[in-house]
């Protein structure tokens, strides 16, 4: 158990992310610009390699021996809350969220679970799912309780904070407390709001263990747990932790658990915790979604990576999109590249600061940003309205995880897009698409390098007259026709150039309050590298680690150590950051020849530092990756591979 004086110190910064939820480019040479961004991102994390490991799973839709099963689809449901035995004060809080008719997997649950009956539910993200197992929960909960009847575990913070405050919202005329717990943060703010009472708690596994430890949170009341995502949740390595909280709660308490895949270790929890459970059966994410239009581009090595996704999404026109990348890495250099050609940008990584990622977060789900970059790690479980894109860098090693990625657009039956850039070595993934899942890719050739540079051009000229309406620049007409008749005019256009738009990034993010992400995670970096050179550094043994046990030798967990940070990674380390592989290089899944696509050592890295254009555009998008990943792969149970100490910033 970590000791008080191993706990993340509290700053003002902390302080103001409650965790108490109230209802509330470069035009001279198109390969510089990608190979600037690429540098820059290369030069602040060179030794942090790392990957991003989805984890295994090994289940699959099986039945539960003696449980009642019911079979349903998810979007036929037309009846409305009102139908449902709920309080005057719970139906006011679903009206002023918006809701009126129940979707299936709300209608399916809610009777079964305001009796008290133990649930099994299985249905694909967007349908309504946190919804179906909040609301019996703050119905049953006393108006006026100060002590936990409630607990809610999710496997990531986002997904933690977002339920947190979708029970707030449904519970805001009842007089319920909701607490959210999840590491990043400091435990000061979390103590006080459990001191003063809180009936509903929604964390991570590790921070709420942490609390259970340092005796600042009981469950010895608590009459309802619900675990959501379970399957993800056990398979980061969070089993014995998941475990170890339940076995704190009654043995009368009612189990509510929301699963994709039923594998073993979901089985194990089902058996162990739950009593003649109803099983709830209706689509999940790795179903076929028919609303779903699939688009592939296949790379060329006329363009970099990065300049071809740029004219993808210059030829799309995507209203809204999130683009998946397989690595942290990748995530930088999109995010990196895409903002300094002036795109509406933000990025999700374990890499940014706590406060950070929540305003990502706040900005994305309420419309204000255009694009989103992440990982599969740092985005499960985070639903975002009205989508119409989704955008693959890469396709992941595992076809499962392409529909996760495709199942965030077209939701509630809605029209949706998934659009992906696909190479050579990811064939058997694409062979697999089509025919197992029966995907229906249609096939649309990239833009010619004429084509992209038009229409970059004609963006970037929308851009500078967009804000010529802020600035006063009839005084530099004389300059500019000045250096234009120079022999380095062009050189000094374009210098100008990159300065606007790197400007405009930072005006836009100033004046919408936004938290300019890409800046953010470029000042962590460079912070860190610093701390390393002065022989400092977050990620040693000693390391703030936001939790004590198993994984590392000492000091509070939520940043490095050996044994990862608990709220994100369990066992195997943070999953956002490289867990099983450590330093070979991306696995995307595994460590067994997959899509690499920034390699280690001796894999593609797609950039190479020295050179303007990355020389490794020939296998961008695949490829063996070199022998150091398969060299290096770790263990299962196996921490970080960055040393006895890779620091972990989840």
């Amino acid at each position: 158990m970590n000791d008080e004086k191993n706990a993340a110190p509290e700053t003002e910064e902390e302080a103001a992310s409650t965790e108490v939820v109230e209802d509330t480019q470069n035009p001279v040479s198109d390969t510089a610009e990608v190979a600037a961004a690429d540098t820059e991102v290369e030069a602040s994390a060179e030794t942090e390699k790392t990957e991003e490991t989805e984890p295994e799973t090994d289940g699959a839709d099986a039945d539960l021996e003696g449980v009642e099963v019911v079979h349903t689809s998810d979007y036929d449901s037309n009846r409305l809350f009102s139908d449902f035995p709920l309080s005057s004060d719970i139906l006011k809080g679903i009206e002023a969220h918006g809701y009126k008719t129940a979707t299936a997997v709300q209608a399916g649950t809610l009777e079964a679970a305001l009796a008290g009956r133990d649930m099994v539910v299985r249905s694909k993200t967007g349908t309504g799912k946190t919804a179906a197992f909040v609301l019996p929960i703050i119905e049953q909960i006393g108006a006026g309780a100060r002590e936990v009847q409630g607990i809610i575990l999710a496997p990531t913070r986002e997904l933690a904070r977002q339920v947190a405050e979708e029970a707030a919202k449904l519970a805001q005329f009842k007089d319920i407390h909701v607490v959210a717990i999840y590491g990043g943060v400091g435990f000061g703010a979390q103590e006080e709001a459990l001191k003063d009472g809180a009936a509903l708690v929604v964390g991570t596994p590790g921070r709420i263990l942490d609390h259970l430890r340092r005796g600042t949170l009981d469950l010895s009341n608590a009459r309802f747990a619900a675990l959501d995502e379970a399957d993800e949740m056990l398979a980061q390595g969070f089993y014995e932790d998941v475990t170890k909280i339940l076995d704190q709660t009654p043995e009368s308490r009612q189990v509510l658990m929301f699963s994709a895949t039923i594998d073993e270790r979901v089985r194990s929890i089902i058996q162990k915790y739950t009593k003649d459970p109803l099983d709830l059966r209706l689509s999940t994410d790795a179903d076929k979604v028919d609303n779903i239009d699939h688009i592939i581009y296949e790379s060329s090595p006329d363009f970099h990576k990065a300049r071809a996704l740029l004219a993808i999404i210059e030829q799309e026109q995507p209203k809204s999109a999130v683009i998946f990348c397989n690595t942290r890495e990748d995530t930088a250099t999109v995010a990196t590249f895409l903002s300094r050609q002036g795109l509406d940008i933000e990025l999700l990584s374990g890499e940014l600061p706590q406060n950070k990622r929540e305003a990502v977060m706040k900005r994305v789900k309420s419309g204000k940003t255009q694009f989103l970059a992440a990982t599969d790690v740092a985005a499960r479980g985070i639903d975002i309205s009205d989508l119409t894109h989704v955008v693959n860098y890469s396709l992941p090693e595992d076809p499962a995880v392409y529909l996760h990625r495709s199942g965030r657009t077209g939701r509630i039956g809605k029209k949706g897009i998934c659009i992906s850039l696909v190479g050579g070595a990811e064939l058997h993934t694409r062979k697999v698409l089509v025919n197992q899942y029966e995907i229906d890719f249609s096939t649309r050739p990239l833009p010619s390098k004429e084509q992209a540079a038009t229409a970059r051009v004609e963006r970037q000229v929308r851009s500078i007259k967009e804000a010529m309406g802020t600035m006063a620049f009839e005084g530099y007409l004389d300059a500019v026709r000045a250096i234009k008749e120079r022999p380095d005019g062009d050189v000094l256009l374009a210098a100008t150039m990159r300065a606007f738009f790197l400007w405009d990034r930072i005006r836009k993010a100033e004046a919408e309050g936004g938290p300019d992400s890409v800046g953010a995670l470029a000042a962590e970096r460079k912070q860190r590298s610093e701390e390393r050179r002065g022989g400092g550094g977050r990620g040693g043994r000693g390391g703030d680690r936001d939790r004590g046990g198993r994984g590392g030798r000492g000091g509070d967990r939520d940043r490095g150590g050996r044994g990862g940070d608990r709220d994100r990674g369990g066992r195997g380390g943070d999953r956002d950051r490289g867990g099983r592989g450590g330093r070979g290089g991306d696995r995307d899944r595994s460590a067994r020849g997959g899509d690499r696509d920034r390699g280690g050592r001796g894999g593609d890295r797609e950039r190479n530092a020295g050179q303007n254009e990355p020389k490794s555009e020939g296998r961008t998008d695949g490829g063996s990756g070199g022998g150091d990943g398969r060299r290096r792969r770790r263990r299962r149970s196996g921490g970080s591979s960055e040393g006895s100490g890779g620091g972990s910033n989840s």
